[in-house]
């Protein structure tokens, strides 16, 4: 056994997040890619038969109040409250990230003092977000600025309607300065959107103590929500009076069942409801949280930082020099739960890597994503998957 492989194991033996691995299915890959899918908590399909067999098969319609589906967007929105750093009734759960980043955004131009046109745009942002960005500004008469985030503080000015930014990037993995950005947007004038897919569950978010505006994030990542699982949408408190969403459904009416031909919006966050909830996701969702019970989001940030930390180590010390360069910042403050190594030939790379039972992914056209989830990821899946990229990176090309 190798000195990095018998550090793997002591440091996993001390691991107090270790035993939450078994609240898991998984088997004897190393799962690098909960950053894009979390793995699958094993008490959940026995909810999810729960929810088919009693609530919808017996229960039918009385289960929108005897098992309490009407309020499952607000009541699951409290339990994900915690995790970034928000007080209870500011975050309701459901549609899309897309369709609530639209929401967030045409409504922080409403939120925004009148006479200013422009919306910034983190440059580098997941497509999506530049997507429905750019389509909110036609609609509302607003300019998209694209920017870097580094650079919002000299590009905030008079003009500053809103401004939309990623917490980390998606691609290489980089955390951005959330309170420092936000504090800059607000003395500009502005309000301040987050994007919190790949940084809630994994870090501390922290959205009522730096006083963020609006923030969305998807469930199905970090928060082990399962494949298509509906995002949220928080509102903080202080704008949930004026807050007017360009969607605005039925389920966000003051009284959905009346009926009624004009629009009267209901209190609180539930402003940010649309149609009918997603009733079998949202359930199994509420039940994959339960892994959170007794969880501190501080504990599972120290342990992502050293578990990315031993794995640029164990790269180092594996991986021949030059073959991959790290894009991922090195400095803490600057680094989100994800390593991501510009590599050439990434694709066939990532390709053989899975063949090995280590599952990551890849941005094209160099980018190989590793994703550590402290909840299942121990230090010797972090060795074994540097082992395993030198093998690779060692084998003659096909």
């Amino acid at each position: 056994m190798s000195d990095l492989q018998e550090r793997a194991q002591a440091l996993d033996t001390a691991d107090e997040l270790a035993p939450l691995r078994e609240l898991f299915t998984l088997d004897d890959t190393v799962y690098l890619d909960g950053n894009s899918l979390g793995a699958l908590p094993r008490h959940v399909p026995a909810r999810l038969q729960e929810v088919l067999t009693r609530e919808w098969g017996e229960l039918r319609i009385r289960s929108w109040d005897e098992s309490g589906w009407w309020t499952a967007p607000e009541r699951i929105g409290d339990r994900i409250a915690p995790l970034v750093g928000a007080a209870a009734g500011q975050i309701v759960v459901g549609d899309s990230t897309s369709v609530n980043v639209f929401k967030a955004v045409v409504a922080a131009t409403r939120l925004a003092p009148e006479g200013r046109d422009e919306i910034l745009v983190d440059a580098d942002t997941f497509p999506t977000d530049g997507y429905l960005a750019e389509s909110a500004a036609r609609m509302t008469g607003h300019r998209i600025v694209p920017v870097a985030p580094a650079d919002v503080p000299d590009a905030l000015g008079p003009r500053t309607a809103a401004a939309l930014l990623n917490h980390v990037d998606y691609r290489s993995g980089r955390l951005h300065d959330l309170p420092g950005l936000t504090a800059a947007v607000h003395a500009a004038g502005g309000i301040a959107v987050w994007d919190l897919c790949h940084s809630a569950g994994a870090l501390p978010v922290g959205l009522d103590a730096h006083g963020v505006d609006l923030a969305v994030g998807c469930t199905y990542k970090y928060l082990n929500g399962g494949p298509g699982s509906p995002a949220y949408l928080y509102v903080a408190a202080r704008h949930q009076a004026a807050f007017d969403s360009p969607l605005p459904g039925w389920t966000s009416h003051a009284d959905p069942f009346a009926m009624t031909p004009g629009y009267t919006p209901a209190d609180g966050a539930v402003k940010g409801r649309v149609g009918t909830p997603d009733i079998l996701s949202m359930l199994a969702l509420e039940a994959s949280l339960d892994v959170w019970d007794g969880v501190g989001i501080e504990a599972v940030r120290a342990k992502s930082l050293a578990l990315t930390d031993f794995f640029l180590e164990c790269v180092a010390a594996y991986v021949p020099q030059g073959r991959v360069t790290s894009v991922t910042p090195a400095a803490h403050a600057e680094r989100g739960s994800q390593v991501a190594l510009r590599c050439e030939g990434a694709e066939p790379v990532m390709a053989a890597l899975i063949a090995r039972g280590v599952v990551g992914d890849l941005r094209r056209p160099d980018v190989l994503r590793f994703g550590f989830t402290p909840l299942y990821v121990g230090f010797a899946d972090a060795e074994r998957a540097a082992r395993a990229l030198a093998d690779v990176l060692a084998a003659p090309a096909a």
